[in-house]
This record gives C-alpha cells, structure tokens and sequence, in this order.
C-alpha cells in the first residue's frame, strides 16, 4: 500500500478533523510561485494536533517536510511524493512577562514585530520585513540588517525525533549563521520565546517603516522570489560577487538575475523550479570560475 493510501485511513481514524489537501500545487504556497504537487498537503489547527501528526508519522516513516510561509523553498516541477505539514494555524502570540513573548510557529515574523511593537517592545526591528515564518527563522536563525533570531530568541517548544515535544534552550539551538539544530529537517519548532527590551512604540514604528523603505528601494519585491538566494560567502558579498560577474539580468527561461540587487533570483514570469535551479547553476559555475568562491544556496530545494 503506498504511504498516502495508508495516511488517508490512519488520518482518518486519529485525526479526524486534519485539513488535507490531495495533490496540493506547491506553486500556491512558495514565494517563488513555482513548484509541483504535493503528495499530500495539510494544516493542523493546534501545536497538539501537529505534534500528534508528527509522531504518527515518524512511527509510520512517511516523508516529512514541515513548513511555513514557503519564503525558503524551491519545489521541483514534479512535485514532492511528501507529507507537507503547513504551520499557518500555530499562529497566536502573547506577552508572557516583562519583556517576553510566546509566538505560534506559523505566525509571520512581520505580524510578530508588529505584535512587540504594540506591546512596546524592541529587537524585531530587522525581522518585520523577513518574509517568512517565525518557525522557519528559528530554523535557519534569520537575520537581516544587522541582526538575527539569535540575538532575541530565548527558548522553543519543538517536537524532535524520538523524544516528542520539548522545551529547548536557546544555547541548545547551535544558532550560526542560517543554521540550527533544525537544520536539514530534524525537528519541528511548534512555538518560540522571544525576550526584548522595553520601547516606544512610536519610535519602534519608525525604525520599522525605515528598513521598510530601504528594503522597497533595494530589493527586487515586486517578483516572486525566495529572497536572498545564496548565502554569504566568507570575505565577500554574494550580490557584489555576482554583479562583479557581469551577471545582473541573466536568465534561465523565465528566472533571472534581478536587476535591482544580483543577490535576488527572481520569477521574471512563467519560471519553473528547473529555470531556477539552472540559472543558479550558471551563477554557481560563473562566480567559481573568475573569482575562486563558492556560492552556497541559502534556499532550500526540495527535489
């Protein structure tokens, strides 16, 4: 029987009220606009409900791939024979001390900025632009503008591999640059604890509206895109590097090197994820050749 037959019955039984979603078009849920079917896509409506989903699923070894605002993702074009769990309904926050609070996972990092900054609360400044989810910038610790997840995350709650759910520590994380314990796929962050310090709001606003607009003036965000689409090399600036390359404006079918900032890869229109991945293989190719670097993908490809 394959997995998503069995799924659909075990579903069926335990989760009873699981949103499922059968061939779910990926393209639907990435910032790229592009990718494939998803064997079988669903939204718990409760950490609960996800933590359960996920240990059933490591009982049974379904693939797994969790995920939130799909700002980091690139589908191949087939589609992925994959349990997609989307986190959009983990998405509540609170303030849970003096200078804390306790967002859902699936929450998005500008809603959870705009939440501190009500709450007269500072040092999520550089994530209100970030588009993606609170869960995916705990798992790649996010940063923009001189500052990132580490700097302001003081614990998770996350369900792990053979352990089921857990309050982690952030010294437990391994936060480096993009990277975390959850890197590669282990865990799931279901919610996270963010400790600030005491603001004005109006001064909060401020400084959020300004890397607004330097972000606007900057980047490429009329277009789809997984924003930043390399990481940083050591010494260097993959962007500059790119451009240095005489590689602003290079296309693969309907992806392409975006004018505005070499550092974006764009869905210029009509882009498949082979598009993408054959022009960051080009950029790849080009940048080793005339400067001895190595450009990382800082996207995650989901083949």
């Amino acid at each position: 029987m394959p997995w998503f037959d069995r799924f659909d019955r075990l579903a069926a039984e335990r989760l009873p009220d699981l949103e499922i979603c059968r061939e779910e078009p990926m393209d639907r849920h990435t910032t790229f606009r592009v990718g494939g079917p998803a064997r079988r896509f669903v939204r718990p409506a409760s950490a609960e409900a996800c933590a359960a989903l996920l240990a059933l699923a490591e009982s049974e070894g379904w693939p797994v791939l969790v995920m939130g605002n799909g700002s980091n993702l690139l589908v191949a074009d087939g589609g992925a024979d994959l349990l997609v769990i989307h986190t959009g309904h983990l998405d509540g926050a609170e303030r849970v001390g003096e200078r804390t609070i306790r967002a859902g996972a699936g929450l998005s990092l500008a809603r959870v900025a705009s939440f501190a900054q009500r709450e007269g609360l500072r040092g999520l400044e550089f994530a209100h632009g970030i588009p993606g989810s609170l869960g995916g910038a705990v798992c790649m610790n996010a940063g923009a503008y001189g500052g990132e997840m580490k700097q302001v995350l003081s614990a998770v709650t996350a369900w792990m591999p053979g352990e089921g759910v857990r309050r982690l520590e952030r010294e437990t994380l391994a936060l480096s640059y993009r990277r975390s314990v959850f890197s590669g796929g282990r865990g799931a962050v279901l919610a996270a604890e963010l400790r600030l310090e005491p603001g004005d709001g109006e001064v909060i606003r401020a400084e959020m509206e300004e890397l607004g607009r330097r972000r606007r003036e900057k980047q490429p965000l009329e277009y789809p895109s997984a924003g930043s689409t390399f990481k940083r090399p050591e010494g260097h600036f993959a962007g500059a590097l790119i451009e240095q390359c005489g590689l602003k404006g290079a296309r693969a079918g309907g992806a392409q090197v975006s004018e505005k900032h070499a550092g974006f890869v764009i869905n210029a229109g009509g882009a498949t994820c082979s598009d993408v991945l054959a022009l960051i293989a080009h950029i790849q190719e080009t940048v080793f050749t005339r400067t001895g670097v190595r450009l990382e993908p800082e996207v995650k490809i989901v083949p």
